[in-house]
């Protein structure tokens, strides 16, 4: 009974969101801030769900300028999990075609989110290409998940490439950003779904590496993240023990 509850409410909520949150951006079509503003208001949801968020985001990260970045993709929670991290001035990235979905395309194009063009979706260098444009022209930042699919307590998965070869061409540096563990964690039936943790990571400093090295840079960001959410998913572990 409680998960049905929960679902009627974000569906309200979400419907209401995408009405007068797409009347608010007419105002200021395609300002990238709106992505955050939108961003905080989806982490709201957290509380319905009975998650206690504990962030950790370093107080100038709102002086990171341009960056990419980078989180770890576990599943649909990602959404209000990861959302209070999104700074200022920062989109993501989604196929043309998304415009055209009723009510949400419309806010993901409205809130100035890269739409890229469906015939270069799979040519790599096509999509990078774009991105960095839109890097430089608006002097945004980006968030990705490198590891292209949900995780779904597969653990971290490999990396493409796709977001290292825009961070080195564009020549910002990477910022990642991990969460504790969620898969298995959340029950909707469940009123408290404990605490769960999300820190950001020092930027990683992209112009001491060429287009050649992108493989090392992805592999070496993996690593630090897939270090961070262990210590992450233990520390986790012991204050949920205590709920």
């Amino acid at each position: 009974m409680l998960a049905i509850i929960r679902g009627i409410i974000v569906i309200l909520f979400t419907v209401l969101v995408f009405i007068f949150g797409g009347i608010y951006c007419l105002f200021s079509p395609r300002n990238p801030c709106h992505v955050m503003t939108f961003g905080r208001i989806f982490g709201k949801l957290r509380k319905l769900f009975g998650i206690k968020l504990l962030e950790r985001i370093p107080a100038d990260a709102r002086q990171y300028g341009p960056s990419i970045y980078i989180g770890n993709h576990q599943n649909n929670f990602d959404m209000i999990i990861m959302s209070n991290a999104v700074q200022p001035r920062t989109v993501t990235v989604g196929k043309k075609s998304l415009a055209f979905i009723p009510f949400f395309g419309q806010i993901y194009w409205l809130t100035g989110n890269i739409l890229i063009d469906r015939s270069n979706w799979t040519k790599a260098h096509g999509t990078i290409a774009q991105v960095v444009e839109q890097i430089k022209k608006h002097q945004i930042s980006v968030w990705m998940f490198p590891e292209g699919n949900r995780s779904r307590g597969r653990g971290l998965l490999p990396f493409k490439t796709g977001a290292f070869h825009a961070a080195i061409t564009a020549g910002v540096p990477i910022v990642p950003v991990c969460a504790s563990s969620t898969h298995g964690n959340i029950k909707l039936n469940r009123w408290n779904n404990g605490t769960v943790i999300v820190e950001m990571l020092p930027p990683i400093d992209t112009t001491k590496y060429t287009k050649a090295q992108v493989r090392e840079l992805a592999e070496h960001c993996r690593q630090l993240m897939q270090n961070k959410i262990e210590e992450l998913d233990k520390e986790a572990s012991e204050l949920n023990k205590k709920k």
